[in-house]
């Protein structure tokens, strides 16, 4: 027997990674095609069935995975991000989710026909949205700080929001009070904001003490942080029911938000963590459906869900946004965003069983709909959220353009190159010679480390989205990658590579994860490209066309070192030791070029077919 259980969780747990990996090649949202697979191996063919698997343990290892999401959630939450938008995000959080809540239910009643108990309470589930549909989207459409911002904090905060009112209601219906429900609710409220406040800044205090004096070992660290999480999430749920989810928010964000402690790896683990058990969780509950109550979803239904995607939501961000100060534009784009996501399904899923076995007929009819409303709210705003960003003008450019550690002359030569074409650079070194020569050449530069706090903090980053580390020092450039790691994707990351050949480099100079992608060609290492400067080099931009294209230009120049290609729609590509771009017509080339000029001369050049 137990074998068979390792052997169906180890099946639920390819399903769910393959699912995310699919979704990330074919650039949907992660959870449609989660959902899709859940469907087809649940109810389409019955292939799993999650209750035999698990059994009782089913929903409480789901309430914890949930915890644990939301805990990661929380650890996002930094409060200098609000940036004056904190009364938009209180107002959303409070005024919003009542409005979302009294609408939904008042559709529920009149469009499915639910009784009143019963309207509130999935007018209660599905006023959430959640960090995990709500955090892919912001990263795929990349809306303008402000609204992200705004979204994200929503999505966090309302998470145990909408389980708490759903707590609330269930146990009016079931305790027969719901004559009374706005006197449980308050007293509910209470207790929960009491409980999950209490547990969850108690142990955020606990872990920062434990972390700052030293009396947990690195290797811990992250083992330790799981256990205070779950601690107080049981905890809290002792005191009140559900009111672990509040707790372990809150408990996230007290610790992001109290300095003195490196937690960059705490939320490193968590964030793996979080994908694997999204990918489990939405299999396990798309499994859970069964045909009959699929096949019972009518238009009434769907209309239902337009209600939730047309009227409620745009209803709920107009009067939380009143006299905000956001654009017209902004305000619509945070009414055209809000999927519902792993909370809403949990949720549903607890509850749809307890009604059912306490006799309430309607309560079958829960957990379909609300998979209707997730699906149905996935593919709209994970598929419209990029148009509507790009019709109401709210998106940021593509970030293509370069942070570049160190600033000698050479490196201000590429940065100028990069910049006739369009491509924005920011410089940083501890030179203060160099910054004042590339200010000099019209170029944007910071003096400090390039590895410091403060370069996040006062670096102009907006349309930054790719890092160079070009210093003489190769420790500071692996350092610099390592420093950027969780700011840009790894596959974003350059460095100039050591002075010795790729073998040596690999096993003895630089452990292979703590460096970038080498750039250029082999052999460019920072003191090999001084001298060729020194020797006349300049860098060169070259159109290429059908009849002067690259192996033309490499017959010409057969020293040439090819830096970047451009694009014809001006995306750029980093010619590296790994990786050579196609390149082709209609496209411009940047390379290093030596020629007869002055010994120690380094400049932009261009002659002949050079653009």
């Amino acid at each position: 027997m137990h074998e068979h259980i390792i052997i169906w969780i180890a099946v639920i747990m390819m399903l769910g990674i393959s699912a995310q990996w699919i979704a990330w090649i074919i650039r949907i949202p992660s959870i449609l095609v989660l959902l899709v697979f859940g469907i087809i191996v649940g109810p389409l063919t019955g292939i799993i069935d999650p209750d035999a698997i698990f059994g009782d343990t089913l929903f409480p290892l789901v309430s914890l995975s949930v915890a644990i999401i939301l805990f990661e959630g929380g650890l996002s939450l930094k409060f200098e991000d609000l940036r004056g938008q904190a009364i938009v995000v209180n107002r959303l959080v409070l005024t919003g989710t009542l409005v979302s809540w009294v609408l939904g239910a008042v559709a529920a009643y009149y469009i499915l026909g639910f009784s009143l108990s019963m309207s509130l309470l999935i007018g209660a589930i599905l006023v959430v949205t959640g960090p995990t549909v709500i955090i892919p989207l912001l990263r795929q459409t990349r809306p303008r700080e402000k609204v992200a911002c705004v979204l994200r904090w929503e999505a966090i905060v309302t998470d145990p929001m909408g389980a708490i009112f759903a707590v609330l209601v269930y146990e009016a219906i079931v305790g027969g009070q719901f004559h009374a429900l706005h006197g449980v609710a308050a007293l509910g409220i209470l207790k929960t904001v009491i409980a999950g406040g209490g547990c969850g800044l108690a142990a955020g205090y606990i872990l920062i003490t434990l972390l700052r004096r030293y009396l947990v070992p690195d290797f811990m660290q992250n083992a330790v942080t799981l256990l205070m999480v779950l601690a107080a999430f049981t905890v809290s749920n002792l005191i009140q029911s559900e009111s672990g989810l509040l707790a372990v928010t809150l408990m996230g964000a007290f610790i992001a938000n109290r300095g003195g402690i490196n937690i960059s790896h705490i939320v490193e683990f968590k964030e793996n963590l979080r994908v694997l058990l999204i990918s489990v969780l939405f299999i396990v509950l798309a499994s859970r459906l069964r045909i009959e109550g699929i096949s019972g979803l009518t238009l009434e239904s769907l209309v239902f869900t337009g209600v939730l995607i047309v009227v409620v939501r745009p209803a709920a961000v107009l009067v939380s946004t009143l006299g905000s100060g956001l654009k017209w534009s902004e305000r619509a784009f945070i009414a055209l965003v809000a999927p519902r996501g792993i909370v809403a399904a949990a949720v549903a899923s607890v509850f749809a069983l307890r009604l059912v076995d306490a006799g309430v007929e309607q309560g079958a009819m829960l957990l379909p709909v609300t998979f209707m409303v997730i699906i149905v709210t996935v593919v709209f705003y994970g598929l419209g959220a990029g148009l509507f960003a790009k019709i109401l003008k709210v998106a940021k450019a593509k970030p293509n353009g370069f942070l570049i550690i160190g600033a000698s002359s050479w490196v201000l030569s590429i940065a100028s190159a990069l910049k006739d074409v369009g491509i924005k650079t920011v410089l940083v070194d501890t030179n203060r010679g160099s910054v004042m020569a590339a200010h000099m050449q019209g170029l944007q530069a910071y003096y400090g480390s390039g590895v410091s706090e403060a370069v996040l903090r006062d670096v102009d980053m907006d349309g930054i989205g790719r890092l160079l580390a070009m210093t003489p020092n190769n420790e500071t450039n692996s350092l610099a990658m390592l420093h950027f790691k969780h700011i840009f994707p790894s596959s974003e990351l350059y460095q100039l590579a050591p002075e010795k050949d790729m073998e040596k480099v690999s096993r003895k100079v630089i452990s292979n994860r703590l460096h970038g992608r080498f750039l250029f060609g082999a052999g460019c290492d920072y003191w090999s490209l001084s001298q060729m400067f020194a020797r006349g080099a300049v860098v060169k931009k070259t159109n290429l066309t059908e009849e002067f294209g690259f192996y033309s230009f490499l017959e010409r120049f057969p020293s040439a070192i090819p830096l970047f290609l451009v694009l014809e729609t001006g995306e750029l590509s980093v010619f590296t030791q790994d990786t050579q771009p196609q390149a082709g017509p209609g496209q411009i080339l940047i390379s290093v070029v030596e020629t007869a000029a002055p010994a120690g001369e380094a400049k932009t050049h261009s002659v002949g077919l050079d653009y």
